[in-house]
């Protein structure tokens, strides 16, 4: 081995060693050569303040090559992604989703779409019934199917120096979000996701995660008492808040109030009802 090679070899092994305590702010050991791509996804952080500059030419479709480059069951490719770049759209949907301001400040709004319009109007072209589409299984394959083909957009758009955010929050008013963008039945709007330069002036982090030993089982689902692993991961996670001036606040704390009760969930308890309303029967 060279010593060109050799340094290599240790400025990877160091990079790993950096990125992954990042994410766990814990040492984590795993004998793997590093590289760019993993770099990428393990660096990944949630930007929420942007630079006015436009996009290049060309990046939306990138991110859609990106996108329809993800898994698919049975290749039915469920979704469509509408790309938002006028301001006043733009700020009519951060109104819907909470105010979100990096919604105003992104210059690309992607909102990812499960989309069965497509299939139910390729039944009709063939005359062809497209009931299997009414039945949650199918539902639940459009969402997945959508989140997959997002991922991959977030993977190519980090690779090229990109942001970006997801906007859970569209979901609040997916009725209203629909009009805006003028969906057809059977199509609804999963989440969105801001684009663009990162804001240097306003640098985001690396959030650290659970402790692997709170998510991994071998075999089959271990056992459900991992109390230790997640109080440790609470004072990860307020060292990690402390940094960043950020109010502190365990985890623990956050995860079960998020959850407490419908309260909690933003108007989004009746989501059945206005699935229903969009065409979705969800048998």
């Amino acid at each position: 081995m060279t010593f060109e090679t050799t340094l290599a070899a240790d400025r990877s092994d160091t990079l790993r060693e950096v990125r992954l305590h990042d994410r766990y702010r814990d040492r984590l050991d795993l004998p793997v050569a590093w590289n760019e791509t993993l770099d990428t996804i393990v660096s990944h952080r949630s930007v929420r303040a942007y630079r006015p500059d436009p996009l290049p030419a060309g990046t939306i479709e990138l991110l859609v090559a990106a996108a329809q480059s993800a898994a698919s069951s049975s290749n039915l490719q469920p979704w469509s992604v509408v790309a938002v770049e006028d301001p006043e759209r733009k700020a009519r949907l951060a109104a819907l989703a909470g105010n979100q301001k990096q919604i105003l400040q992104a210059p690309l709004f992607l909102l990812w779409i499960v989309d069965h319009n497509r299939l139910h109007r390729n039944g009709e072209r063939l005359a062809t019934p497209a009931e299997g589409l009414h039945f949650l299984e199918s539902f639940l394959l459009g969402a997945v199917d959508t989140s997959l083909a997002a991922q991959n957009a977030v993977v190519a758009l980090e690779a090229i120096g990109l942001g970006s955010c997801y906007i859970g929050g569209i979901r609040n008013n997916p009725a209203e979000v629909a009009a805006e963008l003028g969906l057809p039945p059977h199509a609804f709007a999963l989440f969105g996701l801001t684009v663009g330069y990162p804001d240097p002036d306003a640098p985001a982090s690396v959030k650290p995660r659970l402790p692997q030993e709170a998510v991994l089982f071998r075999e089959q689902y271990g056992s459900p008492e991992n109390a230790p692993a997640i109080a440790a991961y609470d004072q990860r996670l307020r060292s990690f808040q402390r940094e960043q001036g950020m109010i502190e606040r365990d985890w623990s704390e956050q995860a079960s109030q998020r959850v407490r009760g419908a309260d909690s969930l933003a108007g989004r308890d009746v989501l059945r009802q206005v699935l229903s309303g969009l065409g979705f029967r969800l048998d």
